[in-house]
């Protein structure tokens, strides 16, 4: 794929067309703070419009509509704040009621087509597609049946593999390029209500995972999909369901549940590793994976030796939103090291404020230099090398 833009380091962004912005060519000379403390305030030529886009970009945003034009909500967002993608849901978590943003396979595409036809930078438009309880394209809605990971588990890599194919074969004629999936959690706890009990692990086996994984991320890869292994640094042993409340694993976590998230990036299968709001406070003792740079800069990054992209999970989850204000966790997630941060709009409020503030939250951050304005930097050039993926 022709590439969309020229390297972040050297502080150019282009758009001639289907390319980024032209104005950000005057960040051409823009000089990176020398102290990563260093407000960006002092930096008068680097202009807070331009810093906003490329935050734009550190978002995917989900949103209600089964159609959109150039008046929606979520293509004015993606133009205006410049979104790195959209999630899609077939549940509206918030009213109780079905048909968010899937009705059946004509309408999706045409949601989609619309959507990316007003965006400036191609689009991570993404979706949680595992299989089985845990898929927005259902059947009922004419598509096909995919069956659950822990079905799966039961049978070949092969098999995984090929119905991994085929999912990725509807994934990509929809226009939908991102899956969040597979679920790479071991399963320590068969009783566990998010993964265990909802057949969301491959089994109980490190090496049958991490082998699986792989054949499911084969076989998405073979149709242009890009993936995302969760939940790191493993779901699996919790006795609870972090999209209510915060987890606690501490004294339930095994080492073992972090091999196929080891196994995985050493072979270079990860495309991006998604990280869960659980806590271990024998790693972290005041924050969640999610908020965590020793999770994330140290055991993901330097231990582990990821270079890829990191993804938090939802922002909006109640393990987030019933322990933190939002703008505190947005922050918070880019100091740990996430570089793209999900805002579902699918937790017990919608609020299309959301996107915006994020954006202005994490701005206001650079600017004082809680974060360095190098991180958003590498977190973009993170993400724009992802994108040169999408067919």
């Amino acid at each position: 794929m022709k590439k969309i833009f020229v390297p972040l380091i050297a502080l150019t962004i282009v758009i001639a067309g289907g390319m980024y912005l032209s104005r950000l060519k005057s960040m051409e000379s823009t000089r990176v703070p020398e102290k990563e403390s260093e407000p960006v305030a002092r930096e008068e030529s680097i202009r807070e419009d331009d810093i906003k886009r490329l935050i734009g970009q550190m978002l995917i945003v989900g949103f209600r509509g089964t159609s959109a034009d150039e008046n929606s909500y979520i293509t004015k967002s993606v133009r205006d704040l410049n979104l790195g993608g959209i999630i899609l849901f077939d549940y509206d978590v918030p009213s109780g009621t079905k048909g968010r943003n899937i009705v059946d396979p004509v309408q999706t595409k045409k949601l989609i087509s619309d959507i990316v036809s007003y965006a400036n930078t191609p689009l991570f438009v993404s979706i949680d597609a595992e299989g089985g309880l845990v898929n927005r394209l259902k059947p009922t809605y004419g598509f096909a049946e995919i069956p659950s990971h822990e079905t799966l588990g039961k049978g070949t890599a092969e098999k995984t593999r090929a119905t991994a194919n085929i999912l990725g074969q509807q994934l990509s004629a929809l226009g939908i390029n991102f899956n969040f999936a597979p679920v790479i959690d071991v399963n320590v706890n068969p009783e566990n209500p998010v993964i265990g009990k909802l057949g969301r692990s491959f089994g109980t086996n490190p090496e049958k995972v991490s082998m699986h994984g792989a054949a499911f991320i084969e076989g998405l890869h073979s149709s242009g999909i890009l993936t995302s292994v969760k939940h790191f640094p493993g779901h699996g042993s919790s006795a609870a369901d972090s999209h209510l409340g915060m987890v606690d694993i501490t004294h339930s976590y095994k080492e073992e549940e972090l091999e196929p998230f080891r196994t995985l990036i050493a072979e270079g299968s990860a495309d991006t590793v998604m990280v869960a709001h659980v806590f271990n406070k024998t790693i972290d003792e005041n924050y969640p994976a999610s908020l965590s740079e020793k999770f994330i800069k140290e055991l993901l990054r330097t231990t582990l030796g990821f270079t890829g992209v990191v993804v938090s999970d939802d922002m909006n989850m109640g393990a987030i939103r019933k322990h933190y204000g939002f703008e505190e966790a947005v922050v918070r997630a880019v100091q740990a090291g996430n570089d793209i941060l999900i805002i579902s709009n699918n937790g017990d409020i919608y609020d299309e404020e959301y996107p915006k503030r994020a954006v202005d939250a994490i701005v206001r951050a650079v600017k004082t230099g809680e974060i360095p304005l190098s991180d958003i930097y590498a977190s973009a050039e993170r993400i724009r090398i992802l994108k040169e993926k999408i067919r």
